[in-house]
C-alpha cells in the first residue's frame, strides 16, 4: 500500500514551486535568486529516497543534507507533501524518451512501458507513492505527452488513449511493485528465492499434498524448474506487457 501520495499539500503552493513562480505572480516573473534552488533541494531528496526509501524523506534530513537549517528549508518548499510533488516531477522529466518514430504503435507503446520500467528501477520509492492525482508540473505534463504520442494514429479517441496509457502504465507499475517486493524479500531474508525454498524443502514435503492439488503440484513445477524461483519478475513482465498490447489490438485493428 502507498505511504505517501502526490498532491496533499496546498495546490496553489505546489503549482507556483513547480512550474517556478510565486503564488502571487504570473508565469515568467520572477523574484529575487534563492540560496538553493528548487532543482537543488529535489535532488538530495531524491538520492536519500533513492537509497533509503521514501519514508526516509524528511525535511529536516533533506535541510541536514544540503546544510542549512530546517527552518530555513521551509522557506523553499512549504512542506514534506509538496517536497514529494517536486521529486516526482523531478524524476518524470528525466524519463528516457526512446519510443522510434516510424515502427508502430506496438512498438512505440514498448518502448513507453520499458522508459516506465527503468524509472521504477532507478527510482523504487515511486512505487509507494500514491499518483492518482499527479502533480501537474512541467515534468508530468512532458512526460504525458511523450507517452500520449505513441498511441497517436491508433484511431482511438481521446478518451480511449488516456484509458489504454492508463492501463499500461497500471501494468508497469503493478509489476514495479511485485519487483520491489521480490527483492526485499531476499534482502530480508538475506537468501534468494532457490536458497529459500531448498531451506525449506524437507517441510514442505511433509505438509503439501500433491494428490490433494495436483494441478498445483504440477504446475508451481514446471514454473520453479523454468524460472529457478516461484516468480520471475522478468518472465512476469515480458508475457504481461505481450497480452497488454494483444488486448489494445483489439480496439486499435478494428479502427
Amino acid at each position: 500500500m502507498a505511504s505517501d501520495r502526490s498532491s496533499a499539500g496546498d495546490p496553489a503552493r505546489t503549482l507556483a514551486l513547480l512550474w517556478g513562480v510565486s503564488a502571487e505572480e504570473k508565469p515568467g516573473r520572477r523574484g529575487p535568486r534563492q540560496a538553493k534552488s528548487p532543482a537543488e533541494i529535489a535532488a538530495a531528496a531524491i538520492v536519500i529516497a533513492d537509497a533509503e526509501g521514501v519514508d526516509a524523506v524528511t525535511m529536516r534530513r533533506v535541510a541536514q543534507e544540503l546544510g542549512v537549517s530546517p527552518m530555513a528549508l521551509y522557506t523553499y518548499v512549504p512542506g514534506k507533501a509538496e517536497l514529494l510533488d517536486l521529486m516526482l516531477d523531478t524524476v518524470y522529466a528525466a524519463v528516457p524518451r526512446t519510443a522510434p518514430v516510424d515502427e508502430g504503435w506496438r512498438a512505440r507503446v514498448t518502448a513507453v512501458a520499458e522508459d516506465n520500467r527503468a524509472l521504477h528501477r532507478a527510482h523504487p520509492w515511486i512505487a509507494a507513492v500514491a499518483t492518482s492525482r499527479p502533480p501537474l508540473g512541467p515534468g508530468v505534463m512532458a512526460k504525458y505527452e511523450y507517452e500520449l504520442r505513441a498511441f497517436e494514429g491508433t484511431g482511438l479517441s481521446d478518451v480511449d488513449l488516456d484509458a489504454a496509457l492508463t492501463h499500461v502504465l497500471g501494468f508497469v507499475g503493478t509489476c514495479a511493485r511485485m519487483a520491489a517486493d521480490e527483492r526485499a524479500a531476499q534482502q530480508d531474508s538475506a537468501m534468494t528465492d532457490a536458497q529459500w525454498w531448498a531451506a525449506n524443502a524437507e517441510l514442505l514435503a511433509r505438509v503439501f499434498d500433491p494428490e490433494r492439488y495436483p494441478v498445483a503440484a504440477r504446475v508451481g513445477a514446471a514454473a520453479g524448474e523454468a524460472h529457478g524461483a516461484a516468480y520471475d519478475p522478468d518472465h512476469a513482465y515480458a508475457f504481461g506487457l505481450a497480452r497488454v498490447l494483444d488486448g489494445l489490438a483489439a480496439l486499435i485493428t478494428p479502427a
